[in-house]
C-alpha cells in the first residue's frame, strides 16, 4: 500500500488557466489541417447531386487537363477497400447513391482554389431511382431497432400502464417534436492523411480533428488491412466536437484514398460548412408522445413515452431518446417505444447528449403541463415525485440531489415571483418564468491506459513527471483538468506534470463522448499513479516509468451513477411580433466533484446556451423534392449571438460522488443543455398561456396559436 506524502495544496478544485490557453490565442496551437508539413496537396471532394439511385459515367478529361490537378478519383478507379461492412464508411465503394451529398469522387490537386475548378470541371452522369424522404410518426413501415445507443433496450413496460391511466384523476395526453438540427463546431471537420513506406509495409499517418484519437485508428485499421499498429493518428487539439467529431466519417475514408495516389505527399481536406450538413452526422428529428397520469396530490401513476424518429437507410442509428424517462421520477407503471423510419437521408449521429437533449425536453414539458392541470408548483410537483432509488434498475443511486439543485435554483432566481399564466405584462411583452430537470448518465468507459514518466532535464537530473494518454481536449479543457487529476496522484506540485494526450502513440484512450472523459482517463491516470508509487517510491530515478489502466469503475454495477440539475429561464414574449427574448437562465447542477471551477462553469454556460439555441431558434428544413437541407450555413442555419443571452449563469453543489470514479466526479459536458430547452419552453407558456409544443418556439408558432 502507498504511503501517501501530502501536500499543502491541492489541485483539483482549484482554477488554474488553461495550459493550452496561450498557444491558443497566439496562434501557435496544432489543429488537424496546421501541422508543418512538406508539400502538401489538396481534396475537393464531388458530392451526388441526386436523392438516390447510381453514377453510370463520369468525364474527367476536362479537369486532368488543368494544370496542377494530380488525380480524379470515382467510383470505378478508386483504391480498394477491404471491408466495406459499413455502408457509411465504404466510400467510393460502389456506383450507388443512397442520399443526396454523398461522396461520388474527388479531385487532388496543388493547391485548393485549382481543386475547386477542377471539381466544378468533372461530369457525372447518374441514373435516378426513386426516393423516399418523408419523416413522420404515421408511416406504415416505422420499424423496432434491435436496440438503442449506445445498448439500452428498444422498449421497457413495467406495471399496467393503460390501466393507471385510465384511473388517474389527473392526466396529460401531448404529443412533442423536436427538428432535424445539425451541429457545427468551430472548427470544421479537417483531416491530412499521409502514406509512407514501403508497399508492403506502409505506414498511414492522419492529422485529424476528432474526439478520439484510437478510435479513428481502430476504424481505419480495419477498412485498409492494416495492422493498428501501422495506422497513426495525431490530434492535440480539437475545436469543438459536440458529438459530432466522436466517431470518425466518410470524409475521413476519402482523405486516405487519395492520399493512396498521391504516395509519399501528405493530402488535406477541410469540409465545408455546406458539406459538413450531410457529412458529418446530425440530430435525428423526433416526434414524442408523452402520456402521464397522477394522483389528487400530484403523484405519478402512469408514465408512457413513445418515440418516432428517423435512420438512414443505409447505416441505422438509433437515438435513446425514452431512456432519461425511465429512471427520472417515481412510478410504478412506466412504458417507453422507440420506433425509426428508414430513409434516403444521410446518417445521423451523436449531437451533444444525443437522446436526453429532446427526450427531457418533451418530458420536462409534460411535466409542466401535469403541473398546471394538478394546480401545484412545477418545482414542487417535481419534489414530490423524486424518487428514493433508481425506478429502472431498483439501485440505489450513488448521488441523486435533484430536489436539492430544484429549491437552491428556485430561492436564487426568484421563483416564488413567477406569474400566473398569461398574466404579467409589461408594455408590450409578456413575461413568464419556467423550470425544468436535467439529467445525465455518469458514463465511465473502460479501456483507457495511461503511462507515467519520471522525467529528466538536460542535465540528466529529475524534472516533474510526464504522463501520457491518447485522450482528446475538444477545448473543454482537458489538458488541464487531466494534469490537476495527476497532480493529485502523484501528490506532486501541478506545475510538476507534464501531460502529453491527442496521439495513438501514447497509450489507449476512449472517446471525449458522453460526458465520460475525464472520468474515464482520470481512472486510468490515478492508477497509473498509485501503481507508479508502488513500483517506484517517492524518489523516482529519472527514467522510471509505469504504465497500467483500469477496467471498471468504483461504484460498478452496485449504485445507479447519475448527475441531475434543475435549469431556470425568464422570458419576455413580445405581443405584436411574438418575438421572445430570455433575459435571464439559470442551471444548478449535481455532477459530482468539479476539478476545475473556472473550466466546469464555462461548460455548463455552454451548454445551456446550446440548450436556449435549441428552444428557440435551431433548425434543418430539408426539401424532400431535393433531399437536401436548404438552411446549410450559418447564414441561415440560426443560433444565438451574444445579445440573445443577456444573464446566464451556472452553479453547481460540490459534492464528490466516490462511488462513480476515484475523482468523485460525474462529467459535465453534457448536463447543461439537457432541460434547458424545456426551460424556455415552459417559461413561454407561463408568460402566454400559449403551450408550442413543436420546436423551435418561433414567433410564427406563437401568433399562430
Amino acid at each position: 500500500m502507498t504511503t501517501a506524502k501530502p501536500l499543502d495544496v491541492r489541485s483539483v478544485g482549484t482554477s488554474p488557466e488553461r495550459l493550452d490557453g496561450p498557444v491558443k490565442v497566439t496562434g501557435t496551437a496544432p489543429y488537424a489541417w496546421e501541422h508543418p508539413l512538406r508539400a502538401p496537396v489538396f481534396v475537393q471532394p464531388l458530392q451526388a447531386a441526386v436523392v438516390r439511385g447510381r453514377v453510370t459515367a463520369t468525364d474527367a478529361r476536362e479537369a486532368l487537363a488543368l494544370d496542377g490537378v494530380l488525380a480524379v478519383l470515382t467510383p470505378f478507379d478508386a483504391p480498394r477497400l477491404v471491408d466495406t461492412g459499413d455502408a457509411e464508411m465504404a466510400v467510393l465503394q460502389s456506383d450507388e447513391v443512397a442520399f443526396r451529398g454523398q461522396f461520388v469522387g474527388a479531385v487532388v490537386a496543388q493547391t485548393p482554389e485549382v481543386a475547386r475548378q477542377a471539381a466544378d470541371l468533372v461530369d457525372v452522369e447518374y441514373e435516378v431511382w426513386p426516393h423516399d424522404t418523408e419523416f413522420s410518426a404515421d408511416r406504415p413501415d416505422l420499424y423496432r431497432p434491435e436496440a438503442v445507443n449506445p445498448t439500452y433496450d428498444t422498449d421497457t413496460d413495467d406495471g399496467d400502464v393503460d390501466a393507471a391511466l385510465a384511473a388517474a384523476p389527473f392526466t396529460v395526453d401531448a404529443t412533442y417534436s423536436t427538428p432535424m438540427e445539425h451541429n457545427n463546431p468551430m472548427e470544421p471537420h479537417t483531416c491530412v492523411a499521409l502514406w509512407e513506406g514501403p508497399d508492403d509495409e506502409p505506414q498511414l499517418t492522419l492529422y485529424d480533428s476528432t474526439q478520439g484519437a484510437h478510435a479513428v485508428r481502430t476504424t481505419l485499421a480495419g477498412l485498409f488491412g492494416l495492422p493498428g499498429d501501422r495506422v497513426r493518428v495525431i490530434s492535440p487539439h480539437v475545436g469543438g466536437g459536440f458529438g459530432s467529431k466522436g466517431m470518425p466519417h466518410a470524409h475521413n475514408v476519402l482523405a486516405v484514398l487519395a492520399a493512396r495516389v498521391c504516395a509519399g505527399r501528405p493530402v488535406k481536406l477541410a469540409l465545408t460548412r455546406q458539406q459538413m450538413f450531410s457529412l458529418a452526422g446530425y440530430r435525428t428529428p423526433t416526434v414524442q408522445r408523452l402520456r402521464l397520469g397522477a394522483d389528487s396530490r400530484g403523484r405519478l401513476t402512469a408514465v408512457c413515452h413513445d418515440v418516432v424518429e428517423q435512420t438512414s437507410r443505409i447505416k441505422e442509428f438509433a437515438e435513446q431518446t425514452a431512456v432519461a424517462t425511465r429512471m427520472m421520477y417515481a412510478s410504478d407503471n412506466r412504458r417507453t417505444s422507440h420506433r425509426l423510419a428508414a430513409l434516403d437521408v444521410p446518417v445521423p449521429s451523436w449531437m451533444r447528449a444525443p437522446g436526453e437533449a429532446p427526450g427531457m425536453y418533451a418530458g420536462e414539458c409534460a411535466m409542466d403541463e401535469l403541473a398546471h392541470a394538478c394546480g401545484i408548483d412545477p418545482v414542487e410537483l417535481r419534489a414530490i415525485n423524486d424518487p428514493e432509488s433508481d425506478p429502472e434498475t431498483g439501485r440505489p443511486w450513488s448521488g441523486r440531489h435533484l430536489v436539492r439543485c430544484l429549491r437552491a435554483g428556485a430561492e436564487r432566481f426568484g421563483w416564488d415571483r413567477r406569474p400566473e399564466p398569461g398574466t404579467r405584462r409589461e408594455g408590450h411583452w409578456l413575461a413568464g418564468m419556467g423550470v425544468a430537470s436535467s439529467t445525465y448518465p455518469g458514463y465511465y468507459f473502460p479501456g483507457s491506459v495511461a503511462e507515467i514518466e519520471r522525467r529528466a532535464d538536460v542535465g540528466g537530473r529529475a524534472d516533474g513527471y510526464a504522463v501520457r494518454i491518447g485522450a482528446a481536449d475538444l477545448g473543454t479543457g482537458t489538458w488541464t483538468a487531466l494534469s490537476q487529476i495527476a497532480a493529485d496522484a502523484l501528490d506532486c506540485p501541478f506545475d510538476e506534470v507534464h501531460l502529453e494526450i491527442g496521439d495513438t502513440a501514447f497509450p489507449s484512450a476512449t472517446v471525449a463522448g458522453g460526458s465520460s472523459g475525464l472520468n474515464s482517463w482520470g481512472s486510468a491516470v490515478v492508477s497509473a499513479a498509485r501503481a507508479f508509487r508502488d513500483e517506484h517510491g517517492w524518489e523516482p530515478a529519472p527514467g522510471a516509468r509505469t504504465r497500467t489502466g483500469v477496467e471498471s469503475a468504483d461504484g460498478g454495477p452496485d449504485y445507479a451513477v447519475h448527475s441531475f440539475g434543475a435549469q431556470f429561464a425568464e422570458v419576455r414574449v413580445n405581443t405584436d411580433t411574438g418575438e421572445v427574448r430570455v433575459p435571464r437562465m439559470l442551471g444548478v447542477f449535481s455532477a459530482g466533484r468539479i476539478v476545475n471551477p473556472r473550466t466546469a462553469r464555462s461548460q455548463f454556460i455552454g451548454g445551456m446556451v446550446m440548450g436556449l439555441s435549441m428552444a428557440l431558434f435551431e433548425e434543418s428544413v430539408f426539401d424532400n423534392g431535393t433531399g437536401h437541407v436548404v438552411n446549410h450555413d450559418f447564414a441561415q442555419y440560426h443560433v444565438p449571438s451574444c445579445s440573445d443571452v443577456l444573464d446566464i449563469d451556472a452553479t453547481w453543489l460540490d459534492e464528490p460522488d466516490m462511488h462513480a470514479n476515484p475523482m468523485g466526479s460525474k462529467g459535465i459536458g453534457e448536463i447543461g443543455i439537457v432541460g434547458a430547452a424545456a426551460a424556455v419552453a415552459n417559461a413561454v407558456f407561463n408568460a402566454t398561456g400559449i403551450r408550442v409544443r413543436d420546436l423551435p418556439v418561433t414567433p410564427d408558432k406563437l401568433l399562430r396559436l
